[in-house]
């Protein structure tokens, strides 16, 4: 009982607070106006934004009892929580690259806000602006490719010599701007291959969680 009441609330309480109301701010910039703005994806809003709240009082309490313990809070044990947090994985569904850089920064920024203790509040702020900055500079230069992966059945097209044909038969039965392909494996027994195709996206669009690879597994395989 004496151990709970000897944390200050004008001090250590509002110091979390503080912190806390700052790395919400700039998770919250970065999620909905850089991320959702292009992806659209309200289930990885959802993650990034409570996964961001959860890694900072996780690590923040976490920091606090060893320093109560007597324990030495070094950037080792920093480096080891970063670490752990860094490789969490989702075993429902494959993430993205892109979701799971979002992820990696989330998870950064909420440990370094939460662990920083020696900094002040102007260097964690400046510390957070040049993230922030860095994920709006590649955005901005570095445009989204939409694509979608397609199964496909007319595999006299993937000749090199009928690659115009076979983009022309895709933006017909697709009905998007299809500017490049690739294709993957193909499956000679039930005449399918995989396709990758690039479009120019319309208005409204977003590039959903679409799976990258170009192989064929035992569940892609479907008899004709």
């Amino acid at each position: 009982m004496n151990t709970l009441l000897e944390f200050n609330i004008t001090h250590d309480f509002a110091e979390m607070m503080i912190r806390f109301v700052i790395c919400l701010a700039f998770n919250w910039f970065i999620i909905d106006r850089l991320y959702y703005r292009k992806s659209h994806r309200r289930d990885f809003y959802f993650t990034f934004l409570l996964t961001s709240i959860a890694i900072f009082f996780l690590v923040f309490f976490m920091i606090f009892g060893l320093d109560k313990l007597g324990g030495k809070t070094s950037m080792g044990i920093g480096i080891g929580l970063f670490g752990i947090f860094s490789i969490m994985r989702y075993r429902t569904d494959a993430m993205p690259v892109r979701e799971m850089t979002y992820l990696f920064v989330i998870i950064s920024m909420s440990v370094v806000n939460a662990i920083a203790s020696s900094a002040t509040l102007v260097e964690i702020i400046l510390t957070d602006l040049i993230l922030l900055l860095a994920i709006w500079l590649c955005e901005k230069m570095l445009k989204i490719e939409y694509s979608r992966l397609v199964q496909y059945d007319r595999i006299e097209l993937i000749k090199p010599e009928r690659r115009e044909e076979l983009i022309a038969d895709l933006r017909e039965r697709l009905g998007i701007d299809i500017y490049k392909i690739d294709i993957g494996a193909v499956d000679m027994l039930r005449d399918m291959t995989i396709i990758k195709v690039y479009y120019h996206p319309q208005k409204g669009d977003s590039n959903s969680v679409i799976d990258s690879k170009l192989k064929l597994d035992k569940n892609d395989l479907t008899a004709v």
